[in-house]
């Protein structure tokens, strides 16, 4: 099965709100970073236990790991968990630049160093997740 039918399989079993939710916040990052590379995780580990929520994923940066080791990954990752909807940005310079740049502009959203969690779309700010959205395609990433 191709990434695009693991990604709408995933969403077609999803509560309506959160697939609507996650649809217009897909639409916002392919939209934006035009043919990116796309991924899936389904959330298990290599024995095929959950470890986390399932993840669709977009772009690609290199992530590297404390004991020097690196690997591919995702730029920006969506998820729906319990409360809401969480989006992850990997790649960032720093662990307060997330917050710093869109923080309080962000609306009813907790901002960590590398996510963003939310309830529902409609209490966050479009143009300010948009503007950042932009940003984070058109960043240089250092690894």
């Amino acid at each position: 099965m191709n990434i695009e039918s693991l990604i709408q399989n995933y969403m077609s079993e999803l509560p309506e709100q959160k697939r609507r939710d996650l649809i217009e916040i897909k639409s916002l990052i392919t939209g934006t970073m035009i043919g990116c590379k796309q991924w899936f995780l389904d959330g298990k580990n290599e024995d095929g236990k959950i470890v986390s929520n399932p993840n669709i994923g977009f772009g690609s940066c290199m992530i590297r790991y404390a004991d020097g080791k690196s690997r591919e990954f995702y730029r920006i990752g969506i998820s729906a968990n319990q409360s809401g909807i969480s989006i992850y940005i990997f790649g960032l310079n720093s662990k307060t630049e997330l917050q710093d740049k869109f923080g309080s502009r962000l609306g009813k959203a907790k901002v960590s160093g590398y996510c963003i969690k939310f309830n529902k779309l409609e209490n966050v700010n479009r143009e300010a997740l948009q503007e950042m959205i932009e940003w984070l395609a058109g960043q240089e990433i250092k690894n």
